[in-house]
This record gives structure tokens, sequence and C-alpha cells, in this order.
């Protein structure tokens, strides 16, 4: 039993329980060096028995320092990561008194030397977890493993980074993002040509929603013929002439994926195609783009992930991490919203 009078266990239950003073209870609960291996066992044994759960909050007010926390954020015309800023903005001047400092940097889109340069400039005394959205690139991946080396936890957002030595991933399951997209494009059209658009395969997030479209397209749907996918680079006047060139070369096109961003370019080419039928169209993001591609027709369906629950989770899992819970970083996955004209929020 973890308590036997109606309260939470505490450091000093959990020092009684074990037969150990409260400086190596403390030792062990921030990963500090100087316990014995079997006293460690003996406190994680407490720790068990007692149900025993820190207190973040109180954790926090407890440190010598404030948790400093960084995002690295892409900047330009996404704007999805515009809203992800602005969510960290929101939760930055909320979390002041919670001892927790959090710091936004923008950076430019699919540059993965500017955000390795931004890793490496960070030091465990002015940064003690780093959020990052960044392309799968051995520089990047070089980055986030000597970050970590130095002591600076790093979480990944909106796209993963599975082979680094990161501690957790904040996001909406990918592969199940474009293996949805793949059955509602098969519901809608299940034969003719259907093209892709991606911002970047070198994103994570963008590979693997068009794997996963792919493999719900090949097997569910033999009558779709998959054209793409041709990267615009999440830029509105780029996704617009891709998407023009393949209406112009393919007529009769039946559906479009936007797997990525440059919704605004997508819209205004679906628009302007001057035919009596016009293709069916996924994309992703709820933003004020899309809203008004699902408003006018132009766009059927957005799959969405929400950017104020991202940033709360990565901030819930920074706050863990900074205080060696790994049993607060799960969960780190985002529900996939769906929307249709008629189900707006």
């Amino acid at each position: 039993m973890s308590e036997d009078d109606g309260r939470r266990a505490t450091v000093h239950d959990v020092a009684r329980e074990a037969g150990v003073s409260l400086a190596t209870v403390d030792r062990v609960l921030n990963g500090r060096p100087g316990v014995r291996p079997g006293t460690a066992q003996k406190v994680e044994d407490a720790i068990g028995r007692l149900d025993f759960r820190r207190d973040l909050s109180a954790s926090l007010l407890a440190r010598s320092r404030d948790l400093n926390l960084r995002f690295l954020i892409p900047d330009g015309a996404n704007e999805f990561m515009d809203h992800l800023a602005d969510a960290v903005g929101r939760r930055a001047r909320a979390a002041k008194a919670e001892r927790l400092r959090i710091e936004t940097t923008r950076l430019a889109a699919l540059d993965a030397e500017g955000v390795a340069a931004q890793l490496d400039a960070l030091g465990k005394a002015s940064c003690d977890c780093v959020v990052v959205v960044a392309t799968d690139e051995p520089a990047v991946v070089r980055a986030v493993d000597a970050a970590s080396r130095r002591g600076v936890q790093v979480l990944t957002l909106v796209s993963d980074l599975p082979g680094s030595s990161r501690r957790q991933f904040i996001g909406i399951d990918n592969l199940a993002a474009g293996r949805t997209a793949g059955s509602l494009m098969g519901r809608f059209c299940p034969t003719g040509e259907v093209a892709i658009v991606a911002g970047s395969l070198g994103l994570r997030d963008h590979a693997e929603r068009l794997a996963g479209f792919l493999d719900v397209a090949r097997v569910e749907f033999p009558g779709l013929t998959v054209i793409g996918p041709v990267e615009a680079h999440d830029r509105d006047e780029e996704t617009k002439t891709a998407i023009r060139r393949l209406l112009a070369e393919h007529p009769g096109l039946a559906g479009i994926y936007n797997l990525g961003a440059g919704n605004a370019g997508l819209i205004a080419a679906v628009e302007d195609w001057d035919r009596p039928s016009r293709p069916r169209v996924i994309a992703h993001e709820l933003t004020t783009a899309t809203r008004r591609g699902l408003a006018s027709g132009a766009i059927d369906v957005v799959l969405d992930q929400n950017p104020d629950a991202e940033i709360t989770a990565a901030i819930v899992a920074a706050r863990a991490l900074a205080h060696h819970d790994g049993n607060a970083l799960a969960p780190g996955r985002i529900e996939i919203g769906i929307f249709l004209r008629d189900n707006l929020r």
C-alpha cells in the first residue's frame, strides 16, 4: 500500500521504507552518483511498494534554478509551424510562475545544417531540454547525439528521428495518418489516377505518410494509379505550380493527396481548374488556408494534429525528463483529427 491514511507517499516514507537517508533517496530520484547499486535497488523497490509519485511542480520549485526549455521550429510560410510557435508562446507566459523558462528559435525550413548548428550551440548550463522539428538527415542525428552526450535532453516534435538518441517523439502516428488518407481516397475514387505532393521526403513524417498511403492504396485499392510523389518543399507557390502541372498532364486526375504544407497554393490551383469535375483532395493541418479550402469545396478532408496538445505534451515530457521520472513520459502520441466541411470546430 502506498498510503494508509488517504495521503500520498512522500520522500520521507520512501526513505523510511528503504531504510536509507533522505539524501540517498534524493540521489536516486535525480540520477546522481554516489549510491551503491544494492542501495539504489532498495530505494526503487520502496518506490514501487509505496506507489510513490513525484510532485513535479514542487520539484521545480525546489530547484536552485529554472528549468530551461528550448523549441527549434521551422520558419517561413508554413502556417502550421506558426501555430506551433504561437502555442509555445502561450505556454511560455503561463510557465514563468512554475520556474519553467521557455524559449523558441525559428529556423529556415528544411535546413539540416542550421538545425545542427543550433543544437551544437546548446549546453547543459543554459538548456535542460530541447524540442526540435527537423529533417531526418545525418548532420541532425549527429547533433542530437552530441547534445545528448552533453546532458541536454532532446525531444522530437511532429517529425521523428528514430535513429538518434532523442528521448521521445511527440506527434501523431504519421504512418497511420497516411493509411487513413489512403483509405479515404480509395473510398472517394477506387479507380483512376491519384497524385501525391510532399514537402520533403527527408522529413520522417512525410516519408511515413507516403508509406502508409501506398500500403493501403496498393493492397486495398488496386484500381488506383499513384503519380508522384512530387516534392514542393512546403511552399505555396511551388505547390501551386506542381499541382497545375499535374492537372495539365493528367486532366482526368481523380485525386490529390498533399501530405505536407503549401495548401494555399494547392487551393488556388484546384479552384482555377476549369473542368466540370475536379479531383478529390486530402490535405493535412487545420489552418486558415485549409479551413477556406474545406468551405469552398477545394479540399474534401483535412487530417489534423492539434498544435496546443503537442506543445503541452512536449512540456510535460521535458519536466519529467528533468526529474528523471520516466513514468511521466508517456504518451507522446497525439490523436489524429479528421475534418470535413460539416464538422469544422
